[in-house]
């Protein structure tokens, strides 16, 4: 169970959503969720990522820990 307040006018075109379609709010609110949980999640998870300290790796470490040929790289 889930009860949220909400502005008076988002409440409003809510309401007027619902009745507009023959829907309920809750319906529409479920949707709202569903769709944008997503991207809050990932959205989160980008500054927690962000707040740590960042680990730097070099180009060249990065060629050699994949194992490529640096002369292979450059021709292309």
């Amino acid at each position: 169970m889930l009860a949220l307040r909400l502005p008076a006018e988002l409440e409003q075109r809510l309401e007027d959503l619902a009745r507009k379609t023959g829907r309920t709010k809750s319906f529409y609110a479920r949707e709202a969720i569903v769709e944008h949980i997503d991207d809050l999640e990932d959205m989160y998870l980008v500054r927690e990522r962000l707040s740590d300290e960042p680990e730097y790796v070099s180009f060249d470490e990065v060629v050699q820990n994949l194992g490529l040929d640096p002369a292979e790289l450059k021709r292309n």
